[in-house]
């Protein structure tokens, strides 16, 4: 019988969008990424990740919106209210336009 090495596995990177979310640019770009996507789901969590490159207290203050029910909002799966929604985009300094 053939002997099986065993692999042990420590260390290893887990991808997270807010350490790529530097600039304005790189925020505006991957939103606009998520919303070509069509998962309104993605769009919320999306909204997330770059209000926790922003710095959640920072966007709970000028939301007006707890840090808590932040991150229980804008957690992927949630379905905050649009009022929520709209709150957290403006505390972001984004905004949101349709065209046709």
């Amino acid at each position: 019988m053939k002997k099986v090495k065993k692999i042990k596995i420590t260390d290893f990177a887990v991808f997270d969008a807010v350490d790529y979310l530097k600039t304005d640019k790189d925020m505006a770009d991957y939103l606009n990424a998520v919303l070509d996507d069509g998962d309104p789901a993605l769009f919320i969590a999306a909204i997330g990740d770059i209000a926790k490159a922003k710095g959640m207290m920072e966007i709970s203050k000028k939301s007006g919106v707890t840090r808590e029910a932040l991150y229980r909002a804008l957690k992927l799966g949630s379905q905050p209210r649009f009022e929520t929604v709209a709150k957290v985009i403006n505390a972001l300094g984004l905004r949101l336009t349709v065209h046709s």
